[in-house]
C-alpha cells in the first residue's frame, strides 16, 4: 500500500473523532455571522462527553429494535466513513468504495433510527421520524440521481474513480457537472438538517424533523444518535469535496484541497442558514423535487449533447 494511501485509511478512520468538529464549526460560525458570540466549535465535543457519562434510560414496553437502533445506525454510518476517498485514494478496505452501497447504509442508518421511534410509540418521535422518512425519499433519490450523474464520464460508480473524473478543469464545462453539483448542495442540506430544510437549533417538538425520533433516549445511547449526526456532516461534505469542488495535481496535493474545502464549505452551512430561513414542511418536498428536476436536466443534458 502506497503512502497516500496510508494516509488516506488515515484520515478516513480519524474522521470518527474530527465528524462533530464541523457541526460545531458550523454553530460557531452562524453565531458570529448573527452576530451572537455563540458556543465554541469544541462545543459537540462536551455534550458527547456529558452524555456518555449519564446510563442509558428507555420507556416502559420497549423492545430490541428500540435498544439495537442506536448500535446499527452508528455501525452503517461508521462503515460509511471508509467508503469515502480522500484525494482520490483509498486502501483496499474489505467493504469496497462503490457509490451506491453509501447510498444504502445512509438510508439503513435513517430506517434504523425511524423503526425505533415507531417501536416506542411516542408522539413526538413518531411525527419527527414520519418527516424524516418523508424528506429521506427524495433525499436517497437526489442523492443517487446526483451520484448517477457523476459517474457518466467514466460510466463507473466506484467512488475513488468519481473523484478521479472530477479532476481538472475539463469537467466545469459539462453541464450535467454543474447539475450534480447542485442537487449534492441539497442533499447536503437535508443531511445535515440545515435551513432551510430543517432548524437544528429548535426545541420545539411540533417542527422538529432530525431531532424528534431522538426524544426518547438517553446517555449513551443519546450520544451515539448524535455522534451519528456530527458523521453526516463529514460523509456528505468530504463527498462534495471530492467529487464536485475543484481539485487537481499530485495526490497530495488533493488531499490537502480535500481537508482545505471542509472549512470552506463549513462556511457555505453558515452563509445559507444565516440567508435562508426554515421552509414550511410541505414545502420541504417541492425544494427536493426541484433539485430532482434539476439532476434530470443534467442527464437530459449529457445524453442531447452526444457526450
Amino acid at each position: 500500500m502506497s503512502g497516500p494511501e496510508w494516509v488516506a485509511g488515515a484520515l478516513q478512520l480519524a474522521g470518527v473523532a474530527l465528524a462533530p468538529l464541523l457541526p460545531g464549526a458550523v454553530q460557531t460560525l452562524k453565531a458570529r455571522l448573527q452576530g451572537r458570540r455563540g458556543p465554541t466549535p469544541l462545543q459537540p465535543y462536551r455534550e458527547l462527553r456529558r452524555l456518555w457519562g449519564k446510563s442509558a434510560v428507555g420507556p416502559e414496553g420497549a423492545t430490541a429494535v428500540y435498544r439495537l437502533a442506536p448500535a446499527v445506525a452508528t455501525a452503517a454510518v461508521a462503515a460509511s466513513l471508509v467508503l469515502l476517498p480522500l484525494g482520490g485514494v483509498s486502501p483496499g478496505w474489505p467493504i469496497g468504495h462503490d457509490a451506491l452501497l453509501l447510498v444504502g447504509l445512509l438510508a439503513l442508518a435513517r430506517f434504523a433510527v425511524a423503526a425505533a421511534a415507531w417501536d416506542t410509540g411516542g408522539g413526538f418521535s413518531l411525527m419527527g421520524a414520519a418527516r424524516d422518512l418523508t424528506f429521506g425519499v427524495f433525499v436517497e433519490a437526489l442523492l443517487a440521481l446526483s451520484l448517477v450523474l457523476l459517474a457518466l464520464p467514466l460510466r463507473s460508480t466506484d467512488l475513488r474513480a468519481l473523484s478521479q473524473s472530477g479532476a481538472g478543469s475539463a469537467i466545469w464545462s459539462e453541464p450535467a457537472h454543474w447539475c450534480a453539483a447542485l442537487a449534492l448542495w441539497l442533499v447536503v442540506l437535508a443531511e445535515t438538517g440545515r435551513q432551510p430544510i430543517d432548524n437544528p437549533d429548535t426545541h420545539l417538538e411540533l417542527t422538529m424533523v432530525h431531532e424528534g425520533p431522538l426524544l426518547e433516549y438517553a446517555g449513551r445511547d443519546l450520544a451515539y444518535l448524535q455522534w451519528n449526526a456530527a458523521a453526516r456532516h463529514w460523509i456528505v461534505l468530504v463527498l462534495t469535496a471530492e467529487l464536485v469542488l475543484p481539485h487537481g495535481g499530485s495526490t497530495w496535493w488533493r488531499i490537502a484541497e480535500t481537508l482545505a474545502w471542509l472549512p470552506a464549505l463549513c462556511v457555505a452551512l453558515a452563509l445559507t442558514e444565516t440567508w435562508q430561513a426554515k421552509l414550511r414542511i410541505l414545502r420541504v418536498p417541492r425544494l427536493l423535487l426541484a433539485g430532482v428536476a434539476v439532476g434530470l436536466t443534467g442527464l437530459v443534458s449529457w445524453f442531447v449533447g452526444g457526450a
